[in-house]
Protein backbone atom coordinates (compact mmCIF):
# COMPACT_ATOMS: atom_id res chain seq x y z
CA UNK A 1 0.00 0.00 0.00
CA UNK A 2 1.43 3.43 -0.86
CA UNK A 3 1.93 6.08 1.71
CA UNK A 4 -1.22 8.16 2.13
CA UNK A 5 1.17 11.07 3.21
CA UNK A 6 2.65 10.89 -0.54
CA UNK A 7 0.91 13.91 -1.76
CA UNK A 8 0.90 15.72 1.60
CA UNK A 9 -2.86 15.23 1.93
CA UNK A 10 -3.47 17.75 -1.22
CA UNK A 11 -5.08 14.74 -2.77
CA UNK A 12 -7.18 14.05 0.58
CA UNK A 13 -8.50 17.73 0.24
CA UNK A 14 -9.63 17.78 -3.62
CA UNK A 15 -11.48 14.57 -3.38
CA UNK A 16 -13.44 15.69 -0.01
CA UNK A 17 -14.08 19.02 -1.37
CA UNK A 18 -15.62 16.84 -4.65
CA UNK A 19 -17.23 14.93 -2.33
CA UNK A 20 -18.72 17.71 -0.58
CA UNK A 21 -19.82 19.45 -3.88
CA UNK A 22 -21.67 16.40 -5.34
CA UNK A 23 -23.77 16.18 -2.21
CA UNK A 24 -24.71 20.22 -2.45
CA UNK A 25 -25.74 19.72 -6.01
CA UNK A 26 -27.37 17.05 -5.36
CA UNK A 27 -29.37 19.33 -2.52
CA UNK A 28 -29.55 21.92 -5.66
CA UNK A 29 -27.19 24.10 -3.55
CA UNK A 30 -25.32 26.64 -5.89
CA UNK A 31 -22.17 26.55 -3.59
CA UNK A 32 -21.53 23.24 -4.87
CA UNK A 33 -20.72 24.77 -7.97
CA UNK A 34 -18.65 27.06 -6.39
CA UNK A 35 -16.61 23.72 -4.17
CA UNK A 36 -16.41 21.67 -7.26
CA UNK A 37 -14.40 24.86 -8.75
CA UNK A 38 -12.12 24.88 -5.80
CA UNK A 39 -11.50 21.04 -6.12
CA UNK A 40 -10.28 21.03 -9.41
CA UNK A 41 -8.15 23.76 -9.14
CA UNK A 42 -6.71 21.48 -6.36
CA UNK A 43 -6.47 18.25 -8.75
CA UNK A 44 -5.19 20.57 -11.45
CA UNK A 45 -2.11 21.71 -9.11
CA UNK A 46 -1.54 17.91 -8.27
CA UNK A 47 -1.57 17.12 -11.75
CA UNK A 48 1.08 19.31 -12.54
CA UNK A 49 3.03 19.74 -9.76
CA UNK A 50 2.71 16.78 -7.73
CA UNK A 51 1.78 13.99 -9.87
CA UNK A 52 3.24 15.02 -13.10
CA UNK A 53 -0.09 14.06 -14.53
CA UNK A 54 -1.20 15.62 -17.59
CA UNK A 55 -4.55 13.85 -18.01
CA UNK A 56 -5.53 14.63 -14.33
CA UNK A 57 -4.60 18.48 -14.58
CA UNK A 58 -6.21 18.65 -18.18
CA UNK A 59 -9.69 16.09 -17.18
CA UNK A 60 -9.86 18.61 -14.17
CA UNK A 61 -9.48 21.86 -16.10
CA UNK A 62 -12.50 21.13 -18.48
CA UNK A 63 -14.30 19.87 -15.24
CA UNK A 64 -13.66 23.23 -14.18
CA UNK A 65 -15.11 25.35 -17.16
CA UNK A 66 -17.96 23.19 -16.90
CA UNK A 67 -18.52 24.27 -13.41
CA UNK A 68 -17.98 27.71 -14.32
CA UNK A 69 -21.19 27.45 -17.19
CA UNK A 70 -23.10 25.64 -14.46
CA UNK A 71 -22.68 28.27 -12.31
CA UNK A 72 -23.53 31.09 -15.08
CA UNK A 73 -26.78 29.19 -16.19
CA UNK A 74 -28.22 27.89 -12.53
CA UNK A 75 -27.42 31.94 -11.34
CA UNK A 76 -29.50 32.77 -14.73
CA UNK A 77 -32.39 30.63 -13.65
CA UNK A 78 -35.50 32.23 -12.78
CA UNK A 79 -36.49 31.54 -9.04
CA UNK A 80 -39.28 29.24 -8.54
CA UNK A 81 -41.76 31.39 -7.28
CA UNK A 82 -43.63 29.15 -3.70
CA UNK A 83 -47.82 28.74 -3.35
Amino acid sequence: MANIFEYYLVDWLGISLSLLSVYLLGNKNKWGFIIFAISNVVWIFLGFVLMNSLGTAIGNAVFLVINIRGYINWKNLPEEKSC
